[in-house]
């Protein structure tokens, strides 16, 4: 009899551990899938100017919101916008004219946040080939060009503050190839600051040669770039998923660009760009936080709404829209964070 009442004895046992356990296991279950899944599509691939959206995921601030949120890369064949509409994504990355031109085609798209307060697309240029102190000394120069691209929007536009025509400069035409640039052909070349130009910049350092950059924002000329997006039912239907996503987002920026934790940003960007070294990676990072963070008393994500209506004004000027979209009915401010 004793052996037998030390086996139910065992076996009870057994039973309310196994019994615990499940319930352990089931209220882990439970924790996990409380948190609500999206999709969040950016622009570009993963590297530097996407760090604080890694950060965002890596460093836990999305699951801190009762979020799960997939950070899938961008590339020219991805688009947010669309992606939005097809309801493959909730939230996702576009540049001001993408959403505009979206807009004017009848696209129910929403910004929540504005990445970019400076625009990473500029000018590189040889400072012993070129001396640039007003846009006047545009005139007869070759100027490299993107047709098509933002930067002729934009170029198009400095050179008609400038009262100057086609007739005045040289416009070449840029590609994918460097080589005009490199080989002195052109020595006005449209970048993008925290990235091409940090590689074509060492390759001139290199070689002994002096550059600068030309900024149209100087010139008076904001032209947005990356915004975060989403689509006017998302925001309609659950507004609390929106707040909490931005709110996560531009906290993950927000640590991403503060300088204490640029050795944890570095390598949260190694996890995703094994190609870059550790030095070009830093360079990178110091040139985004002036893109990203250009003023300590303007929070990061911040709508600039007079950059918007430019947008749209020199969208519409170049008959890039057939008509006003009234681009600022779509913007929404940030919550705090």
């Amino acid at each position: 009899m004793k052996p037998h009442k030390k086996t139910t004895i065992s076996q009870k046992m057994l039973f309310f551990i196994s019994l615990a356990a499940i319930i352990a296991i089931s209220g882990i279950s439970d924790t996990a899938t409380a948190a609500e899944k999206v999709n969040y599509r950016l622009k570009w691939l993963f590297n530097t100017s996407v760090v604080g959206d890694l950060y965002a995921d890596v460093h836990q601030f999305f699951a801190k919101q009762d979020l799960k949120v997939a950070v899938k890369e961008g590339g020219p064949e991805r688009d947010a916008i669309r992606e939005l509409e097809m309801g493959r994504a909730q939230f996702g990355v576009a540049s001001a004219d993408q959403v505009i031109r979206a807009l004017s085609k009848g696209a129910q798209v929403v910004v929540i946040a504005q990445l970019f307060q400076i625009n990473p697309l500029q000018w590189m240029y040889r400072t012993d080939k070129m001396t640039i102190n007003s846009l006047a000394d545009l005139k007869g120069q070759t100027l490299g060009v993107t047709f098509g691209g933002n930067d002729e929007a934009i170029l198009r536009t400095l050179l008609a503050k400038a009262s100057l025509t086609e007739k005045d400069v040289d416009l070449f035409s840029v590609r994918y190839d460097y080589t005009p640039f490199l080989q002195k052909k052109v020595n006005f070349w449209p970048v993008y600051r925290n990235s091409q130009a940090v590689f074509l910049g060492a390759k001139l350092r290199q070689a002994g040669e002096s550059f600068d950059f030309f900024i149209p924002g100087d010139y008076g000329v904001r032209f947005v770039a990356n915004s975060v997006v989403t689509s006017k039912k998302m925001l309609d239907t659950k507004p609390e998923t929106v707040r909490k996503f931005t709110v996560a987002l531009l906290q993950g920026w927000q640590a991403s660009m503060n300088v204490a934790n640029n050795d944890t940003a570095i390598k949260t960007l190694q996890k995703y760009d094994k190609d870059s070294t550790v030095e070009t990676l830093q360079e990178q990072l110091d040139i985004t936080r002036g893109l990203i963070h250009p003023d300590p008393n303007v929070p990061i994500g911040m709508i600039d709404m007079a950059a918007w209506k430019q947008t749209e004004q020199i969208m519409l000027t170049q008959k890039l829209i057939p008509a006003p979209v009234s681009v600022e009915k779509v913007l929404r401010p940030i919550p705090k964070y």
